[in-house]
């Protein structure tokens, strides 16, 4: 009896880096059939060759557009948050690593993943950090002008200008 050995790549993890991706792809019974480093460039014309399958990146600043970009090839994108992905890790920390325990978090079955967000979604979370920002700035800047006239004197109450 042979048995026929199967080389598709079943699940993929992917270590999201500021200029190049850290691969691992497993075949179904875990085993690691693809492991390399891809340049930004390459990303999208190398998973658009290959068959569809269950990727897994952490839940960071780019991971929504490339979730967005890989969903649209027919992939089964989840991301999931880097908390839940550090008790996977084996060994020291390096990108091949992490990699390989995204691949085994994003199977397990009771794992909390992270909603891809829209490009509006996205847009609006923007909106409201900058405006939290301009709004934190401008209580310093009122703190900083009564700490100034307090010093010569003149105080004022929070409220009462």
């Amino acid at each position: 009896m042979s048995q026929q050995v199967s080389t598709t790549i079943d699940v993929m993890g992917i270590d999201i880096g500021k200029n190049s991706f850290h691969i691992v792809g497993l075949d179904q019974r875990g085993a690691i059939m693809l492991r390399q480093r891809w340049s930004r460039g390459q990303i999208e014309s190398r998973l658009a060759n290959m068959p569809p399958c269950l990727v897994g990146m952490e839940a960071c600043v780019g991971a929504h557009h490339l979730s967005r970009k890989l969903k649209g090839l027919g992939h089964d994108v989840r991301l999931i948050p880097a908390k839940y992905v550090r008790p996977y890790s084996k060994g020291q920390k390096n990108d091949f690593r992490d990699a390989e325990a995204i691949a085994e978090a994003v199977q397990r079955p009771t794992m909390k993943f992270v909603a891809t967000k829209t490009a509006d979604q996205l847009d609006l979370q923007a909106l409201h950090r900058v405006r939290e920002r301009l709004v934190s700035q401008r209580t310093g800047i009122i703190n900083q002008i009564r700490a100034f006239l307090l010093e010569r004197g003149v105080r004022l109450y929070p409220g009462s200008a």
